[in-house]
C-alpha cells in the first residue's frame, strides 16, 4: 500500500512538473498570429485578440485571452465580441508541438446579426491565384482543431428590419463536435420584447458532414415559457421536438416529425420552406385538441361583472397614437407565398366548441384564398370560404357563409353581445368588408343573405301575452294564459337580410309558432345595439272566454312595433284601435244585414240614410 501511494505521488509530481515546464517553455503568444491567419483562411473572418495570452493550469490546462472580436470582411461592427476568451488545450498534442483545442469559451459576449455586422465586400477584379500554397498545419508546426465551443451569459442582437430589433439575453450555448463532423447543441436563453418574456431551452444533434451544401438536425428537446403583456396570467408553456434538414443549393428547409405543445394543447405535422427569392412555405398541422381561449385568456363577460373581477390576461399599457392612421396587421402576408392545412378534432374559440375544424388556405403575396374554413357545432355545421386581400389598408375580406342549425346564443356570447335571441340559426349569403374586429364588422361590412331559425326564443319579451293582456284590458270577455314567460317562442322564422354600415335590414319576415303567426320588416343596428321592428301579429292560441270574439281575434292582424336597446326593448300596441275597428265593422255588417231584410220598410230606409251619414 505504501509503495502504491509513493508511486501515485511521484506520478502527480511528474505531471505537475511537466505542465509547469510547458508554461515556461511554450509562450502562447507565439501562435496568436497563427490562429488569426487560420481563421481568416478558413472563413474570411478577422480574429482580433487584445492583450497578452497567458496560461491557466488548474483545473484545466487553458489559454486565457483578453478582449476578443470576430469581424466579417468589410463589416462595420464585429459579429462576436467578448470580454474574455478561454481556450482549453489538450495536453498530449501540445507535447508534440501541436495545438489541439478541446473547448473555446466566450463569456459576456455580444453576438450581432445586424446589417452593420454583415460582410460588405465591394465588387472588384479577382486576382489570379498564386501558385504558392500556404503551408499546411503540420508544416507550420501547429495543428489547430476545436472540439467544443461554449458561450456563457451572453447577448444576441438580431435586427430583421430598420426598426425591428430583437435582443436575446442570458444566452448560454454548448456546441461539441467529433471527427465525423457530427455535433451536439445545448442552448438556453430568453427574449424580452414588447413587455413579453420568452425563456427557452433546446437540445439537438447536428449532422454537418456535408456542410455548407446541406446539414440536418434532430431537436430532441425544446421547452419554453411565455409570459407578460396580453398573455394569460398563468402564462403559456410547452415543449416540442422535430427533425430539420437544409439544402443550400435550393435554399429549402424541411421540418418533419414536428410536435409542439402549448399548455394542454398539442400540434403535430410537417413544414417546408423555400427561401430563395420570394419565400414559399408549406405547412400541414393536425391536433386532437386546441383550446385558443386558454392560450389567449379570453373569457365571456358574466352578468354583473365588475371592474374588480380577476383579470385573466396582463394588459399592455395604453400608448397614445393617431387613430386616424389606418394600420394593416396582415401586411406581413405580402412578403411570401404559403399553403396552410390545419385540421383540429376539438377546437375551442371564444367559448365555441367546434368539432372537425378544417382550414385550407393559400397565400400569394397578400392575396389569400380561403378554400376551406369549416367545422361542426353540436347538431349544426358551418362553411366560410372566401378571400382576403392584405395588399391594401385596411385589409379587405369577402366571404360566402353557409350555416346550418348553429345555436345563435353561443355566437352572441362569443362576441359579448346581449342574449336577446336563442335558437338554431341558418343562413346562406355573400358578405364583404374591411377589417376583422367586432367593431369593423359592425361598421364596415355589407352583404345580403337568406336567414332562418328554428325553435327560437326572443328573450325578454313575450309578444303573445302582451297582446292578450292588452285585449283583456279593453274587453274582459276573453283572457289569455295565466302563466307568464319572459320570452316569445317561435317555431320557425324566415327572412331576407341586407347588411350595410352596421345596420341589418330585414324584409319578408315570416314567423310561426303554436300560439302566433307574424310577418313584417325592420332593422337591427349593431353599433348602437338597437333594433326597430314593425310586425303584424295574429295570436292563434292561448285564448279562453267568448268564442265568437276569440274566433275574430285569431283572424285579426295586430300591429306591433318593437324598438329600442337590446337590453331593454320597448313596444307599441294598437289593440284598442283594432278592436274598435273590428266592432264597428261587425256593427255595420249586422245593420246592413237587417236593412237587406227590411228593404221596403220605413225604418230600413231611415237606418240606411243614417249609416251613410
Amino acid at each position: 500500500m505504501r509503495r502504491l501511494l509513493t508511486t501515485l505521488v511521484i506520478l502527480l509530481v511528474v505531471i505537475i512538473a511537466g505542465m509547469t515546464s510547458l508554461v515556461f517553455l511554450i509562450n502562447p503568444n507565439d501562435f496568436r498570429d497563427y490562429m488569426a491567419d487560420r481563421v481568416e483562411q478558413k472563413s474570411g473572418y478577422q480574429l482580433a485578440i487584445s492583450g497578452d495570452l497567458r496560461w491557466h493550469v488548474w483545473p484545466q490546462l487553458s489559454i486565457i485571452a483578453g478582449q476578443t472580436s470576430l469581424t466579417a470582411p468589410g463589416a462595420k461592427e464585429p459579429v462576436v465580441s467578448a470580454e474574455n476568451m478561454r481556450l482549453d488545450v489538450k495536453l498530449w498534442p501540445l507535447l508534440s508541438h501541436q495545438l489541439a483545442v478541446r473547448q473555446v469559451m466566450f463569456k459576456n459576449a455580444v453576438i450581432r446579426l445586424t446589417p452593420e455586422s454583415e460582410a460588405n465586400v465591394p465588387d472588384a477584379p479577382v486576382a489570379p491565384s498564386s501558385s504558392v500554397q500556404p503551408p499546411s498545419e503540420l508544416e507550420a508546426g501547429w495543428k489547430f482543431d476545436i472540439d467544443k465551443i461554449s458561450v456563457a451569459d451572453s447577448l444576441l442582437i438580431w435586427q430583421r428590419g430598420v426598426d425591428d430589433q430583437i435582443n436575446v439575453r442570458d444566452l448560454n450555448l454548448q456546441l461539441e463536435q467529433n471527427e465525423h463532423r457530427q455535433a451536439t447543441l445545448e442552448l438556453s436563453s430568453r427574449i424580452n420584447r414588447n413587455q413579453r418574456d420568452l425563456a427557452f431551452t433546446l437540445s439537438a444533434d447536428l449532422d454537418m458532414k456535408q456542410y455548407p451544401e446541406q446539414f440536418s438536425a434532430n431537436v430532441s428537446k425544446f421547452t419554453y415559457q411565455l409570459s407578460g403583456a396580453d398573455i394569460p396570467a398563468q402564462g403559456v408553456q410547452g415543449s416540442g421536438t422535430l427533425q430539420a434538414s437544409y439544402q443550400n443549393s435550393s435554399q429549402r428547409l424541411t421540418l418533419s416529425q414536428l410536435t409542439l405543445t402549448a399548455n394542454d394543447n398539442e400540434l403535430s405535422g410537417t413544414a417546408a420552406a423555400t427561401l430563395d427569392g420570394t419565400a414559399d412555405y408549406q405547412v400541414n398541422l393536425n391536433a386532437e385538441k386546441l383550446d385558443l381561449d386558454a392560450l389567449s385568456g379570453w373569457q365571456a363577460k358574466a352578468l354583473g361583472q365588475t371592474a374588480q373581477a380577476t383579470k385573466a390576461v396582463t394588459s399592455a399599457p395604453v400608448i397614445a397614437r393617431d387613430i386616424s392612421q389606418q394600420t394593416n396587421n396582415f401586411s406581413i402576408l405580402n412578403s411570401f407565398n404559403a399553403n396552410l392545412a390545419l385540421n383540429v378534432a376539438d377546437l375551442t374559440y371564444r367559448g365555441l366548441k367546434i368539432q372537425g375544424f378544417s382550414l385550407l388556405a393559400e397565400n400569394q403575396q397578400g392575396k389569400v384564398n380561403l378554400k376551406t374554413l369549416s367545422g361542426k357545432m353540436a347538431t349544426g355545421d358551418f362553411s366560410l370560404p372566401g378571400r382576403l386581400d392584405a395588399t391594401q389598408t385596411p385589409v379587405s375580406i369577402s366571404l360566402k357563409p353557409v350555416v346550418h342549425n348553429i345555436e345563435i346564443g353561443q355566437l352572441l356570447t362569443a362576441y359579448n353581445l346581449p342574449q336577446v335571441l336563442s335558437g338554431n340559426f341558418s343562413m346562406e349569403g355573400n358578405v364583404s368588408g374591411e377589417g376583422l374586429s367586432v367593431d369593423d364588422f359592425s361598421q364596415n361590412w355589407s352583404g345580403k343573405a337568406k336567414l332562418s331559425m328554428a325553435d327560437a326564443h326572443l328573450n325578454g319579451l313575450n309578444i303573445q301575452q302582451l297582446i292578450q293582456q292588452a285585449v283583456t284590458r279593453n274587453n274582459n270577455s276573453v283572457q289569455g294564459l295565466d302563466r307568464y314567460e319572459h320570452y316569445t317562442e317561435v317555431k320557425t322564422l324566415q327572412a331576407e337580410g341586407a347588411l350595410d354600415e352596421g345596420t341589418l335590414q330585414l324584409s319578408n319576415l315570416v314567423a310561426e309558432s303554436t300560439m302566433l303567426t307574424a310577418k313584417g320588416e325592420g332593422s337591427v343596428n349593431f353599433p348602437d345595439n338597437q333594433c326597430d321592428m314593425n310586425l303584424s301579429v295574429r295570436v292563434t292560441g292561448g285564448w279562453k272566454g267568448n268564442n265568437d270574439l276569440i274566433a275574430r281575434l285569431q283572424n285579426t292582424d295586430i300591429p306591433l312595433r318593437v324598438y329600442g336597446p337590446w337590453s331593454q326593448l320597448n313596444y307599441q300596441l294598437q289593440v284598442d284601435q283594432v278592436l274598435r275597428n273590428q266592432l264597428q265593422n261587425e256593427a255595420k255588417s249586422a245593420i246592413q244585414n237587417w236593412i237587406d231584410k227590411n228593404k221596403g220598410s220605413k225604418e230600413g230606409k231611415d237606418l240606411k240614410s243614417l249609416i251613410k251619414q
